[in-house]
């Protein structure tokens, strides 16, 4: 436990994007690593996403910053919108609100660090008031100037995922990124013995399918398809699934919908299908499974731009699509089982002390900027004896 003599603690700000899951789990994982002196103040546009959070950390609610309140002026939403910003409409009450909330945080009560999850805008507001800010990073192409001045702007980046699943373009930002695999997401898993006993399956194959929470799911019409051309194995979709009134459904696949238990589904699984959310893929990498990766869409590209990481470093098959077809199924099933390497998603899973790293990152990279140095590299030392 760091020692914080003679002055006053004075917060962390965190803002938290309300969309999917793992923008939550993240910073409940991150917050709770930090001292309970610490205090922490979330921005976030819903306060009911959060696990457990610790004492001393307060969920400020804050209307959103993309979804219109009704009030909003055309004439005003026309006019175009710059580079340097993504989603910056002009004459939304919602988000002078929303943004006056942080400014007058900042003046009132000088965070050290405004940790950002994920907002160019944001981000660009913390460093205009003279606050250090930290800028999670994702994949996808961010070579915008919104992006690029979120990111040259920080004081750090925290990348919750493994180094090797790092994008070439990152190069210049090195010395100030911190890559935490597995931060915010439970890596450890029940046997596959355990899981298929809890779920009460048979012993015939299964194959999984995992859809996000971030946006529409995955056709229905295509895993048909795929269940078709396998009647020997179980098909279970968790998630939201894109209805199709044209899918012809054979009985070996089943619809279970949202779950609380998703690791036992991973677990349970002799193959796993999904697209590559953070919390999804930090499960399945730990699960080891053969496994099939099909991006959806998402703003900026960046479930292409993961998938084609997890791809590389050997972690999945990586599909641009879902085979529309028996034969191209087969192919791409039998190409998951042979490259199939365990060890290796193993390797970039991560592990339970995450939180713990990040927070310890943090906390070093704010002794640093307030001119703590000495005395954070001595605490540090001996936190770790």
């Amino acid at each position: 436990m760091r020692d914080f003599p003679d002055q006053p603690i004075r917060p962390f700000g965190y803002f938290v994007h309300h969309q999917g899951r793992g923008h939550a789990e993240r910073c409940a994982a991150v917050v709770n690593a930090l001292p309970m002196e610490r205090p922490v103040r979330i921005f976030c546009a819903r306060d009911d996403i959060f696990p457990q959070l610790r004492k001393n950390v307060t969920v400020q609610k804050l209307p959103s910053l993309f979804e219109p309140q009704g009030d909003e002026p055309e004439g005003a939403a026309l006019l175009p919108t710059p580079d340097t910003t993504h989603c910056a409409p002009v004459g939304w009450s919602g988000i002078r609100m929303a943004m006056s909330s942080m400014v007058s945080f900042f003046a009132a009560e000088a965070p050290e660090l405004m940790i950002v999850d994920v907002s160019a805008e944001v981000a660009q507001l913390a460093r205009l008031c003279s606050v250090p800010h930290v800028k999670i990073l994702q994949h996808g192409d961010r070579s915008d100037p919104g992006h690029q001045a979120a990111y040259d702007g920080s004081a750090g980046l925290l990348a919750p995922f493994h180094a090797d699943l790092a994008q070439k373009d990152w190069h210049t930002w090195n010395d100030r990124t911190h890559f935490a695999p597995g931060l915010g997401v439970n890596v450890s898993m029940p046997t596959t013995q355990d899981a298929r006993k809890k779920l009460k399956l048979s012993k015939r194959p299964m194959a999984l399918i995992v859809c996000g929470g971030g946006g529409n799911g995955i056709s229905e019409a295509a895993l048909g398809v795929a269940a078709r051309s396998y009647p020997e194995m179980d098909w279970i979709t968790i998630g939201e699934v894109q209805r199709d009134w044209h899918a012809t459904l054979p009985p070996n696949l089943c619809h279970r919908g949202w779950v609380d238990n998703a690791p036992d589904y991973i677990a349970a699984a002799d193959l796993v299908i999904s697209s590559t959310g953070n919390t999804t893929c930090a499960q399945v990498l730990t699960a080891a499974k053969p496994w099939i990766v099909v991006p959806e869409w998402r703003y900026f590209d960046e479930q292409v731009e993961k998938a084609g990481a997890l791809g590389r470093a050997g972690a999945a098959l990586h599909l641009p699509h879902m085979p529309g077809s028996s034969h191209a199924w087969r192919l791409a099933i039998d190409q998951a089982y042979q490259q199939h390497d365990p060890a290796r998603q193993r390797a970039l899973a991560g592990s339970a002390d995450a939180a713990s790293l990040t927070a310890d990152w943090l906390l070093t990279l704010a002794d640093r900027l307030w001119d703590r140095s000495d005395k954070s590299t001595f605490i540090k030392e001996v936190h770790h004896a």
